[in-house]
């Protein structure tokens, strides 16, 4: 198979021919479609958590694609499955990460999922079986925007009919968090983001307030989202809501300060989403009744769309913040 392999930090992926080892317990090889780019693949190749001891390996986590073969012990999947990757576990046994090996003979790490290749070792409980006139495209955001931006709306902030909500950063995950907000009824739902464009989707997909975080003025709400990372944004956000979730975490070193804690903390929370505390085998089916019904816009998600061999133009546009969700086509 061809893989976009991170050999070092900072430096362009390598796409490389890899040879797949024999299928160990719990380990599926699927022929991966569609491959979404996260922010969370971004921090890798910029080593935003700090030293990277499993170099060279492979990299991605949300994809859609088919189930080609499975190991000893797997079944929950069988092949001519068509599957989400994700990286939120499942249910099916957890195996062992695979190894690749290159044409030299060297090893190639990769976790228990991973999806910037036309094939992949992918543990069992990785993957969730859907229907198979679901695209992959669509399919591949389910395996994190969609179930994180939906299940931090359901179990992290618990928003109620009429709350209100802030979202910074209108990114794939953003724009969920926002139809997210509109599915249940919360209102006034406020979109903030350095990108005018960006504020023109939000407004698509749910917001009725937007502002550009060059000049952003308005009073508390109840629930604040920030997915980027910015610890200035973070304080602003926890100054002015009742709870502030964390989609985007800060670079390590980076410090959060909180000013004028003494007199704005009482009945405060702040908190990481953790993927929305998805249960990938019971949400994402439903997810996707939403979709079918008309209820989720997910198809204007998908802003860009590369081929594997132009991985790096990807994840530069992915870089840039001008995308919503790029998207591999292998």
């Amino acid at each position: 198979m061809r893989a976009a392999v991170l050999e070092r930090l900072n430096k362009p992926l390598i796409v490389k021919e890899l040879a797949i080892l024999e299928l160990s317990f719990g380990q599926v090889l699927v022929k991966i479609h569609a491959s979404g780019i996260c922010g969370a693949q971004m921090g890798e190749v910029c080593g935003a958590n700090g030293v990277d001891k499993y170099l060279p390996h492979l990299l991605g986590h949300e994809g859609g694609g088919e189930v080609l073969e499975v190991g000893p012990g797997v079944s929950t999947v069988k092949p001519g499955d068509h599957v989400v990757l994700h990286w939120r576990k499942g249910t099916g046994m957890e195996a062992n990460p695979p190894v690749y090996i290159d044409a030299d003979g060297n090893s190639v790490g990769a976790g228990w999922v991973t999806t910037f290749s036309e094939a992949a070792v992918i543990s069992e409980n990785r993957l969730t079986v859907i229907d198979d006139d679901v695209p992959f495209d669509i399919a591949a955001l389910m395996g994190c925007a969609v179930t994180t931006g939906l299940g931090l709306i359901n179990n992290d902030a618990q928003l109620k009919i009429g709350q209100s909500i802030a979202v910074a950063g209108c990114g794939g995950i953003g724009l969920n968090v926002i139809q997210g907000a509109r599915i249940v009824g919360a209102t006034p739902i406020i979109a903030i983001d350095i990108h005018d464009s960006k504020l023109e989707m939000a407004k698509k997909f749910g917001a009725i307030y937007t502002y550009n975080s060059s000049g952003w003025s308005f009073g508390d709400v109840d629930v604040f989202v920030d997915c980027t990372g910015n610890p200035d944004v973070i304080a602003f956000g926890y100054s002015i809501a009742k709870k502030t979730i964390l989609v985007g975490q800060p670079k390590k070193g980076e410090c959060l300060t909180i000013p004028n804690v003494r007199s704005c903390y009482c009945g405060k929370t702040i908190m990481d989403s953790q993927g929305g505390q998805t249960n990938p085998s019971v949400d994402i089916p439903n997810y996707l009744k939403l979709y079918k019904s008309g209820r989720l816009n997910l198809i204007d998600l998908i802003t860009h769309r590369f081929k594997l061999e132009d991985i790096n133009a990807a994840m530069s546009m992915a870089f840039s913040g001008k995308a919503v969700r790029c998207v591999l086509e292998m």
